[in-house]
């Protein structure tokens, strides 16, 4: 019977069509799957190249004959697949600060012979994952140093790090704006240090990093901590220093609470955080008691001193909790309750709020790299000290603290590179006004200027051609009291530039001058040198948090030159 109606339609995958009145028209036959219908003239061809093409799941079991390669059955990777994804690998290793060692577990070969859908696919070993990595490591320095070949002014961040192995570590960042007003920054190396921090081997290693990338003459400032030895360093190098202003902040505000009425209270939020930090049950009784109360569970913060804001987290977590962490003490009985925070000290940590607040903001203000930072230094501070004003409603304590606040800050600012901030100030489109410096000092800083555009512009060279006359005419000028042309123009431009609006706060400075570079050429030049300094050295310890990641419990033997490159690796492909 037409070998058996060709083998019953397939195995069951067809059937015949039915007419309306009921009868079958074994001549249309209709597919299980997609209920396409198909002329059927004794020929199951069709039928197979259907179900091979459109389900191939079912039709290589139907038809082996005219099976098509399926993806259980995939030919093995060819070569270039094979490296572009060993490459991958290694990328990604070095991008997410994975171990190398995870090419050899076996769960990771499973997944990976998933995705190649090639079940004889074997990860790349690990020497090969390693060589791969100094590859990609000598391609992406290549695509920095043309960066810095490309730019005249680069300012550079450094900080010390101790890794896990009691490892001496120097990080070091760079940071410029490009020739199309867009400000970069990367990583340039974190290199194991051997000496003492004395200023003397700071400089040096300072220095070293520069002549390597060959950045000598271009690096304007190095910004660094306010740690003396980092001070005494800045005196020896032949950069312009910019202490961490970021770290002059939290300093004022650790002095300023010392010197205050929160001790007590202070003291108080420690010893109850840490009654519910220390013990997982007392933790589950706070978060019981937050859900009963209709709160989300969230769990309460220790303040750390090296570690920003965190004494502001703190009373801002206990105040949210305030109901539930008294409950909790109360359903206790603990002896935490004879040292319950009473309702006058409630009173003073919310006022500590309102005063650490400002300073969060401003901190992780001055933190930033992906903005123009510099600049904003002198009018952040500003801000500061106009919300530290003691107003007829503060009490004795805060009136203490603001005080000190204020006194630590203009201590403190003397010892900033205050000229270097001024001139980035001026040079801002939203901050040209001067607003933030005092109204006695702010022609003296267009005057410093107006210096520097004469300090900049091309200097004159006298041919043969000229002749003695027009030598010795020159030379008149030179001595003469009277202006000369090119400083009237000098004057001109900042008389110019200092009649443009002001921008909105939130305008990015960059954007400005990539659409006025051309009408202020001179000033242009300037501003890209000044405002390329990061205010903090905060890029720093993003830096060692990333190498924290890499050198870990388990990888606490990695050699540094493998440490170096793991880390700006991942901080240069970070964007991709």
């Amino acid at each position: 019977m037409e070998k058996q109606e060709q083998d019953g339609l397939l195995d069951g995958e067809f059937k015949y069509k039915k007419n309306i009145d009921g009868t079958i028209n074994k001549r249309v036959v209709i597919c299980t799957h997609c209920s396409k219908e198909f002329q059927f003239h004794r020929s199951n061809s069709t039928l197979k190249y259907h179900l091979n093409a459109k389900h191939a799941f079912v039709g290589a079991a139907a038809s082996p004959g005219l099976r098509q390669t399926t993806l259980s059955e995939r030919r093995p990777l060819g070569k270039s697949s094979l490296d572009k994804l060993t490459d991958n690998i290694a990328k990604w290793i070095a991008k997410d600060c994975r171990p190398l060692s995870i090419v050899e577990d076996k769960g990771f070969a499973d997944v990976l012979k998933v995705a190649s859908q090639d079940a004889s696919y074997k990860p790349p070993a690990r020497s090969t994952i390693t060589i791969r990595i100094h590859e990609l490591y000598e391609t992406e320095k290549k695509k920095k140093e043309e960066a810095l070949v490309h730019t005249e002014c680069v300012a550079l961040t450094g900080d010390h790090w101790t890794s896990l192995s009691n490892d001496n570590y120097l990080g070091v960042t760079a940071h410029l704006i490009t020739e199309a007003w867009g400000l970069t920054s990367f990583a340039l190396t974190i290199m194991k240090t051997e000496e003492r921090h004395f200023a003397e081997a700071c400089a040096e290693q300072f220095q070293t990093v520069a002549r390597r990338w060959r950045i000598e003459e271009k690096v304007t400032t190095v910004g660094t901590d306010s740690a003396r030895n980092m001070i005494a360093a800045a005196r020896i190098m032949p950069f312009n220093h910019m202490p961490c202003t970021a770290h002059i902040l939290q300093r004022c505000i650790t002095v300023s609470l010392a010197d205050s009425g929160f001790v007590t209270a202070l003291a108080k939020c420690r010893k109850i955080v840490g009654h519910f930090k220390h013990s997982p049950a007392n933790t589950a009784e706070l978060n019981a008691e937050q859900v009963s109360l209709g709160r989300k569970q969230e769990p309460l913060a220790q303040d750390v001193p090296t570690r920003w804001n965190s004494t502001l987290e703190m009373v801002k977590r206990l105040i949210r909790n305030q109901t539930a962490v008294t409950a909790t003490l109360d359903k206790q009985k603990h002896k935490l309750v004879l040292l319950d925070i009473t309702p006058p000290e409630w009173d003073k940590l919310q006022r500590l709020e309102t005063l650490l607040e400002p300073c969060r903001y401003v901190t992780e203000l001055l933190g930033g790299e992906a903005y123009v930072s510099c600049s904003v230094v002198l009018p952040a501070f500003c801000h500061l000290r106009r919300v530290m004003e003691v107003t007829d409603e503060d009490p004795a304590y805060v009136v203490r603290f603001k005080e000190k606040f204020k006194e630590d800050l203009a201590s403190r600012q003397e010892h900033t590179n205050y000229a270097w901030l001024q001139i980035a100030t001026a040079l801002d489109p939203r901050f040209k006004d001067l607003r933030s410096v005092p109204k006695t000092d702010r022609e003296a800083v267009w005057t410093t200027l107006a210096g520097m555009l004469h300090e900049d512009s091309p200097r004159r060279s006298h041919t043969a051609e000229e002749g003695p006359a027009k030598k010795r005419l020159s030379l008149l000028q030179m001595d003469s009291d009277s202006e000369s042309e090119e400083e009237v123009q000098q004057d001109r431009a900042i008389q110019r530039y200092r009649a443009e609006p002001c921008t909105a706060l939130e305008d990015c400075p960059l954007q400005w001058w990539a659409a006025h570079a051309g009408a202020h050429s001179q000033l242009a030049r300037l501003a890209r040198r000044y405002l390329a300094t990061p205010a903090s050295t905060v890029p720093c310890e993003r830096l060692f948090s990333v190498a924290g990641h890499i050198v870990n419990k388990k990888r606490s033997a990695l050699h540094s030159e493998n440490v170096d490159k793991l880390v700006c690796l991942s901080n240069w492909l970070k964007d991709e």
